[in-house]
């Protein structure tokens, strides 16, 4: 699950740098540093047998993060591959009796056969072969009646099977594993208390790349495409970063709130969205820049 942060304080008041004012290749506009933010979830429930990560640390995607008990969960998968040898046993039974009723079937439906044509000919009776037919017609049943107790015991099977496969997931789940690469952001259970299904047990950020959203009114659209570079100046530094223009919002929306004034409430702006490299993680989660364009 991803979060997108920062979306209070992002953007907005355009600062004229040029002295006349009305240049609109020099402007300024400010906004907030957003990171990748995922709160990793607990699939599977129960105690904390162990938490191996704190608030800060640098974790890689893949990572053991923490483990939960199986205790319960092991139990329940040796029930059901309990369950599934008692259904080897069956099915084995089953299909010798499908095999037999086959078998049995085929020879009563033969004999009856050549009876049939000896009856064309008058050479037996034809209470013999009324007694094969009614031979034949529970053959048949039987062989129908195996074939279904086959097929039960098949479907018992996949059911069991689907249990198992389920309760191996939680098990494997239990395991819990970051999805990302990053920092800690937040930790919000400790070794030996109880984490309910799909609870957060912790917080990462990633901020390798980093972005910041700013609103620009449609006259400005024109000065500015996806692909521009852009300058970003860290709020209370002299150092200058390079972002890129990533997006821009194909429809337009009315000044966000927390930056209205009586001068831009009923302004329509676009959303941008500018992304900038962040190896350094320089740039942090929340941090104020200026970006100018």
């Amino acid at each position: 699950m991803k979060k997108w942060f920062g979306i209070l304080l992002i953007v907005g008041t355009f600062l004229i740098l040029s002295c006349g004012g009305g240049n609109e290749k020099n402007k300024i506009f400010t906004g907030v540093i957003e990171g990748t933010v995922v709160e990793i979830p607990a699939l599977t429930g129960g105690q904390i047998l162990g938490i191996y990560i704190d608030t800060g640390d640098t974790v890689l995607s893949g990572q053991t993060i923490a483990q939960i008990d199986t205790t319960e969960l092991s139990y329940q998968r040796q029930q059901v591959q309990g369950g599934l040898a008692e259904i080897a046993v069956q099915e084995n039974i089953a299909q010798t009796n499908l095999n037999r009723a086959s078998n049995d079937l085929q020879y009563v439906r033969q004999k009856y056969q050549r009876f049939e044509e000896l009856l064309k000919k008058q050479s037996v009776p034809q209470q013999t072969v009324d007694d094969l037919k009614n031979q034949l017609q529970n053959a048949q049943s039987a062989y129908q009646t195996s074939r279904q107790q086959v097929q039960n015991i098949e479907a018992k099977k996949e059911q069991l099977q689907a249990q198992l496969k389920s309760i191996q997931k939680k098990i494997d789940d239990a395991t819990i594993t970051s999805p990302i690469s990053g920092t800690i952001s937040e930790k919000y259970y400790e070794d030996g208390e109880a984490i309910p299904t799909f609870n957060p047990i912790a917080e990462v950020i990633d901020l390798k790349e980093v972005w910041v959203k700013i609103y620009m009114s449609e006259t400005m659209l024109p000065n500015i495409k996806v692909g521009q570079e852009v300058k970003i100046i860290p709020d209370g530094t002299k150092k200058t970063l390079a972002g890129k223009v990533s997006w821009i919002s194909p429809k337009a929306e009315f000044t966000p709130k927390t930056i209205l004034t009586p001068e831009t409430r009923t302004s329509l702006v676009y959303a941008i969205k500018i992304t900038i490299p962040n190896p350094e993680k320089i740039l942090k989660q929340g941090m104020p820049v200026e970006i100018q364009i």
